[in-house]
C-alpha cells in the first residue's frame, strides 16, 4: 500500500462525465488502484490491482495540465488509500471542483467538506449490499449525492426503501442507474415514473460515447 503522500494510480484521463448530476461535462477522471469489493457487474477491474505509484504534486500537476476545473476521483475503492484525504484536499485548495465516487461501504465523514461526495449504495444483485456502511447516510450534505445501480426489481425496491428510510430526496441528489446491458433503460424509466419519486434516472452516457469495454473514457 503506497504512503502518507504517495498513492498508487491506476490512471488520470480527461473525458465526458458520464454519470452523476455532471454528466455530460468535460471532467478529468484520477482512478486510484485498489478495490475491496466485487461486484458482480463491475466494469472497471483493471483498477484492482493494476497502476503506479504517484506523488500528491505529481497528480496534482497532470491534472491541471488539462486545463479542465472539474476533477473527479474515483476507483476501484479510492478511500483505501489514506493519502487520498490530503489529495482531495490539496485538489480544493487548487480551485478545483473535486467529486469523489465510493462504494459507499467506507466512512466519508473524515473527507474534505467541499468535496462533493457520490456514494454507492450497492443493491442485493451486486452481491456486496451487506458491506455497506450505513451511517454515511446521515453525514450526507446537499450537494453530496446517492447512487443506487439497479440490476432487477429486487433491486429497485430495496432501493426504493432505502431512499424512503433515509428521506434522501430531501437531503441530496439520488440517482438510479440501470446495470448496462442487465436491465432495459426503458424498464427502470417505467418504474420510477410508477414509483412517483423524484430521483434522477442516469445512463453511463460515456458507454454510448465510446465501445464499452474502452478504458481512460
Amino acid at each position: 500500500m503506497a504512503g502518507q503522500n504517495i498513492l498508487k494510480v491506476n490512471e488520470i484521463f480527461y473525458s465526458i462525465q458520464g454519470e452523476s448530476t455532471y454528466a455530460g461535462l468535460p471532467c478529468v477522471f484520477v482512478r486510484l488502484t485498489y478495490c475491496n469489493l466485487r461486484c458482480n457487474y463491475c466494469d472497471t477491474e483493471y483498477a484492482f490491482y493494476e497502476g503506479q505509484e504517484m506523488s500528491i504534486e505529481q497528480i496534482v500537476q497532470q491534472v491541471t495540465g488539462y486545463r479542465c476545473r472539474l476533477v473527479e476521483v474515483t476507483g476501484g475503492e479510492p478511500l483505501i488509500q489514506p493519502a487520498v484525504y490530503p489529495l482531495l484536499k490539496q485538489l480544493a485548495d487548487n480551485g478545483f471542483e473535486v467529486l469523489l465516487e465510493t462504494g459507499g461501504h467506507m466512512d466519508i465523514s473524515q473527507v474534505d467538506p467541499r468535496v462533493k461526495r457520490i456514494v454507492d449504495v450497492k443493491c442485493p444483485s451486486s452481491g456486496e449490499a451487506k458491506k455497506m456502511h450505513w451511517p454515511n447516510l446521515k453525514v450526507l450534505k446537499a450537494d453530496d449525492q446517492v447512487k443506487f445501480v439497479i440490476g432487477d426489481r429486487i433491486d429497485f425496491d430495496y432501493a426504493v426503501n432505502v431512499v424512503e428510510e433515509y428521506k434522501l430526496t430531501e437531503r441530496c441528489s439520488v440517482l438510479f442507474s440501470p446495470v448496462f446491458d442487465r436491465l432495459k433503460n426503458l424498464t427502470l424509466a417505467e418504474w420510477i415514473l410508477e414509483s412517483g419519486l423524484p430521483v434522477r434516472m442516469q445512463i453511463q452516457l460515456h458507454k454510448y460515447i465510446w465501445p464499452p469495454e474502452q478504458r481512460g473514457v
